[in-house]
């Protein structure tokens, strides 16, 4: 379902009297999620936008008409509504409207999402300037989980950029910090062919059970999966295919060159036109291999080269992350840094070179003094013995 010239021309009319247009609201509207107004001023040559009709639940008539979304006054929403082609009778239950919030800069946060001025108070959601269901959520997640490890003094909860999407969202928004409502793509994520969908829980749920949100049985199904996956694949990489007429014919069926000498079962594997059932059917595992594991094993063969060149990239990453800045560390003091960047330093203080690294205007030959700076400030202040004299 999509708007139509009609729906453009009463809004194109009645500008002046959107809260968003009109004056009344100040703020950054959100880039990804736009009201009707933004659609009509930003992309002037569209002439149709879409609508999806979604039932708001199974014991209700009420819907909610996504990509409606305006600040109109309601005369206005009731012609604009009933403009669309099958909602010509529509009745509005409950207007669109619009927001304006304000938000909590996020670089006055520590990486638990506490703010560094209060002790024990801990922010999430939009106050950090973030939109959209799923950021928030995220963020609820990461300050409850940490809020409850303050209080009782555990270790907090921290992961890095290379292990979850959440992780690259809060670090962006505490090293970076926004100037438009933020949300989370998978751009943003450096190391994403690590991120998976398909590999959150092996990733991730040991962690959840070190912090007591899994349960025993599910974090053992998760361990009996890992291993089957490296014995699998372990199994196909030792496992030689040897040329032969069944064999040669099932490759030709399947779209790809035939043997001429034995191959290792895994790089057939590699090639585009062969998949996990290729395994199955030159060389079946005497295991009983589930569809997760299978998956897993095609997709850690397929992309190898990929997956061990951004394997390098994190270790590298790692090593800088596992270089901590003291709380108390002065960088105004750093020798050889610039106003600017001491400026923006002192502004973030950053808990680790790595985090150092992500705030802009750095350089390479920042780095470099700050690591020098903090390996000084390590080494323990030299004891003097003070002598005694030869006339005493």
């Amino acid at each position: 379902m999509c708007q139509n010239k009609k729906s453009h021309k009463i809004i194109q009319e009645n500008l002046k009297r959107s809260a968003l247009y009109g004056g009344m609201i100040k703020g950054i509207s959100a880039r990804y999620c736009p009201s009707f107004e933004d659609k009509i001023v930003r992309f002037p040559d569209k002439e149709r936008h879409q609508v999806i009709l979604e039932p708001e639940g199974l014991d209700t008539q009420e819907i909610y008409a996504s990509g409606l979304g305006n600040s109109m006054p309601m005369d206005i929403q009731v012609q604009f509504v009933r403009s669309v082609k099958g909602l010509e009778s529509a009745e509005i239950m409950r207007p669109a409207y619009a927001i304006e919030y304000d938000y909590v800069n996020p670089v006055q946060l520590k990486p638990t999402l506490e703010t560094k001025m209060i002790s024990g108070l801990f922010m999430a959601g939009q106050i950090n300037g973030t939109s959209g269901y799923e950021e928030a959520a995220a963020q609820g997640i990461w300050s409850g989980i940490n809020a409850a490890c303050k209080v009782q003094k555990r270790p907090p909860f921290l992961l890095d950029r290379s292990q979850a999407y959440m992780a690259v969202m809060v670090d962006d928004l505490v090293t970076r910090g926004t100037r438009e409502p933020y949300r989370m793509f998978t751009s943003r994520a450096e190391y994403r062919l690590m991120l998976r969908e398909d590999n959150a829980d092996i990733r991730l749920m040991e962690i959840g059970h070190e912090m007591g949100l899994i349960n025993h049985d599910a974090l053992k199904d998760v361990q009996e999966r890992k291993k089957q996956i490296s014995n699998e694949i372990n199994r196909i990489k030792s496992t030689v295919i040897k040329p032969a007429k069944g064999i040669n014919d099932y490759l030709i069926h399947q779209g790809t060159t035939p043997l001429k000498s034995g191959m290792y079962l895994d790089q057939l594997l590699k090639r585009a036109e062969l998949d996990y059932s290729a395994v199955d059917a030159l060389a079946k595992s005497p295991d009983n291999i589930s569809s997760k594991v299978a998956r897993q094993v095609e997709t850690e063969i397929k992309y190898e080269g990929y997956i061990h060149r951004q394997l390098k990239e994190i270790e590298k990453f790692k090593n800088m992350e596992r270089m901590k800045i003291p709380d108390s560390f002065d960088f105004n003091r750093v020798h050889g840094l610039s106003n600017e960047l001491k400026e923006k330093l002192s502004a973030v203080m950053p808990s680790s070179l790595g985090q150092a690294s992500r705030i802009d205007g750095i350089t390479p030959a920042g780095l470099s003094v700050i690591m020098v700076a903090i390996k000084a400030a390590e080494k323990p202040t030299p004891e003097i013995v003070h002598q005694p004299s030869h006339d005493s």
